[in-house]
């Protein structure tokens, strides 16, 4: 193994890949700042053009773009208040008004010295969480993939931020488009419309172009967003070790909001916006001086921000481990992985160890790598802000989006693929359907099939279909987990309503601005 480990650094030290760590994580940066563009979009775009590179090197680019553009979000948050990527909501809260009292500088090194903190504790967690967890999977079988796959389905739709009901009902979206094509067992052909090009099914890598980037289009089209006035700053000395020091007198602080970063960035659906809403809540609720949140306190930038970095890597461990994204960027990651030939489970740490590792070290330097260029391309960034437009913005987009469908199979039909499914998404968001439950039914959908009819075969060739489905443990774990799964948002509502019925609505801090963003993990997923 550790002949495997000096091998994986080697590869993710080499020159080539240290420079795709820089650029992936400057380019993340600029991508997560400017609104309106988000991580799962930079990279859904990317994925196609890494077909051609080397496997540690394609994943060392969007490993860094994913790190960057969840870090880049703070400095639209920051300058004109608005979240450049959905998982900077809770930064708004204090980053602005401290921007607004000449602080802006003092807010960018806070939020950088926090997202540098959180995101390598997040990787710690992955780096050790993952291996033994993927060798947990090997003890799956045909029925635990089945309910797994269920499970996954309910906790994404659980974790929808504006009904439980659409978010199943988007779930239910995705199992349907993932039946185009051969059956995985008895290889009839469904749903091909008389098609050759769809028998192989719905092309992974355009379908998750149209739903994350053309939807997105439109609505900066719609909505003809420019970048507020950007409030300026400039660098001022001693400011980093200044914030460095009032930071280490909050060592709690941190770890709190790392772990809990890690722990919502794990579950489905969460992403980094619930991360950082909780953990900015968690502070406020911890402080012996909760006047001075909403204001401009440092604690809150740092809580959102360290949070929201760690759940980076916590989306990656169910990915990487089970095949169940965290959040979107990461099922567009879980793409990637396919589109080279590698699984995700046991086979990752196993047949593909030296390139699993190397990607997950990688992560690492550039969560290292985001404390320098955050620092010293600030001002590239704020400029970058207000100069580009939607009207440059929105043509490149598409045009990208049409050659990287294209390029991974040189197949005309996969363009149509890319177009027909953004189409389908922006018709479903006008109705209130967000993106992130349709495509993890895609993904989950020939899991949760493949295990379901082998696992009525087993049942068939034992005589008890009941002793398959719900009579092996970690089956019947999974079948509690989803029942907890679809009965808490349930419970929840009831109380929420019970308790507005009896005592009025209760308002405890700042609000969000309603936006319907993306993605990067609940950001919608």
């Amino acid at each position: 193994m550790s002949d495997v480990l000096l091998s994986a650094l080697a590869g993710v030290l080499d020159p080539v890949s240290l420079i795709l760590v820089v650029l992936g994580t400057a380019a993340g940066i600029m991508v997560g700042a400017l609104p309106g563009l988000t991580a799962t979009m930079a990279i859904a775009l990317l994925v196609p053009f890494t077909f051609g590179m080397a496997p540690i090197h394609g994943l060392v680019l969007l490993g860094a773009i994913y790190c960057g553009a969840i870090y880049g979000g703070s400095f639209s948050a920051i300058l004109i208040n608005t979240p450049g990527t959905p998982s900077a909501i809770a930064t708004t809260f204090d980053g602005f008004p401290l921007a607004q009292k000449g602080e802006a500088y003092r807010a960018i090194v806070v939020a950088t010295l926090a997202s540098v903190f959180g995101g390598l504790v997040g990787v710690g967690f992955l780096i050790f969480l993952s291996p033994p967890l993927a060798r947990a999977s090997l003890r799956f079988g045909p029925p635990e993939y089945f309910w797994l796959a269920m499970f996954g389905l309910t906790i994404i739709a659980a974790v929808s931020p504006r009904s439980t009901l659409k978010g199943l009902v988007g779930g239910g979206i995705g199992l349907l488009i993932a039946t185009v094509g051969i059956a995985p067992i008895e290889g009839s052909v469904r749903y091909n419309f008389g098609t050759i090009s769809l028998q192989g099914g719905i092309s992974l890598i355009p379908a998750l172009i149209g739903f994350f980037c053309i939807p997105e289009v439109f609505r900066m089209v719609e909505e003809s967003r420019e970048s507020g006035t950007v409030i300026p700053y400039r660098r001022q000395r001693r400011m980093v070790t200044r914030v460095f020091h009032a930071l280490l007198r909050r060592p709690w602080l941190m770890i709190r909001s790392s772990l809990l970063g890690t722990l919502i960035g794990i579950i489905p659906g969460a992403g980094g916006n619930i991360a950082g809403l909780v953990s900015y809540n968690e502070a406020v609720r911890a402080s012996a001086n909760k006047d001075r949140f909403g204001k401009g306190a440092i604690e809150g930038v740092a809580a959102s921000e360290a949070a929201n970095n760690a759940s980076v890597s916590g989306a990656l461990i169910p990915m990487l481990t089970l095949g169940v994204p965290g959040a979107p960027p990461a099922a567009v990651l879980f793409g990637a992985l396919l589109l080279q030939g590698m699984r995700p489970g046991a086979e990752l740490f196993t047949a593909h160890a030296r390139i699993t590792y190397a990607f997950l070290f990688s992560l690492i330097l550039a969560n290292l790598a985001m404390l320098p260029l955050g620092l010293y391309l600030g001002k590239a960034v704020a400029r970058l802000m207000q100069k580009v437009k939607v009207q440059t913005m929105a043509p490149l987009i598409i045009f990208l989006s049409m050659i990287g469908s294209y390029s991974i199979y040189n197949n005309i039909a996969d363009i149509y693929v890319m177009v027909v499914t953004g189409l389908l998404a922006f018709a479903l968001r006008k109705a209130g359907f967000m993106p992130g439950p349709i495509v993890l039914g895609m993904i989950l959908g020939p899991i949760a099939e493949q295990g379901l009819m082998q696992s009525v075969l087993m049942g068939r060739a034992r005589e008890s279909l009941t002793a398959v489905f719900f009579g092996r443990p970690i089956s019947m774990i999974l079948i509690a987990l989803t029942g907890l799964s679809v009965a808490t948002p349930i419970v929840v509502q009831w109380r929420g309503r019970h308790s507005a019925v009896h005592h009025g609505p209760v308002h405890h801090g700042p609000v969000p601005p309603a936006r319907e963003d993306e993605e990067e993990g609940g950001e919608d997923l």
